[in-house]
């Protein structure tokens, strides 16, 4: 099971990246931030500031999709592979979103960071429009509209420039590192 808390929110580009990934619900990462790193795109750092969370999209992985988000997330370089304790919700019916104010239940996922770039910086552009796309799965699936406006809104406006759709939508696709 892994737990995508950046443009992996966006379903389809799930979809192309790991073709046979499958969306089972949500999670919330408690004792972590979310921010946009030196490189452009998401990270979550930790913190000690209680009731710090970070909400996700849960996607289980066959190993090719493993090894397929390996190269777009940029292992080892770019990110590290980590097994995390994340409180899941699951879907039932993909159409209704999920209630996170019920008690979750506690999984080990796989999450992707980097311990190395943990600076608050801005986001890349074509980045800001995959993540608006993804903004857009998370509140339909039930991650919290709070916590988009007072997290993820602090890095990512709602309004991305429309010239770089077409950029955007070839990350998806394929990744490749603008630095």
């Amino acid at each position: 099971m892994y737990f995508g808390y950046g443009s992996n929110l966006w379903k389809e580009q799930m979809t192309l990246r790991c073709s046979s990934s499958t969306y089972q619900g949500i999670g919330r990462l408690s004792g972590y931030r979310w921010i946009i790193n030196g490189r452009g795109y998401a990270n979550i750092v930790p913190s000690k500031n209680v009731g710090d969370v970070v909400y996700g999209l849960i996607y289980d992985l066959t190993p090719s999709d493993e090894s397929a988000l390996d190269v777009n997330e940029g292992v080892p370089f770019a990110y590290t592979k980590e097994m995390l304790g994340v409180d899941f919700w699951a879907s039932k019916d993909s159409s209704c979103p999920i209630d996170v104010t019920r008690e979750g239940r506690r999984c080990d996922m796989l999450v992707y960071i980097d311990r190395e770039r943990t600076e608050d910086d801005k986001p890349k552009e074509e980045y800001i429009i995959r993540m608006n796309w993804g903004i857009k799965d998370g509140i339909e699936a039930g991650i919290p509209k709070d916590y988009v406006d007072r997290v993820l809104r602090q890095f990512i406006p709602e309004v991305g420039r429309k010239e770089v759709e077409e950029m955007a939508r070839k990350q998806a696709l394929s990744f490749e590192d603008e630095n």
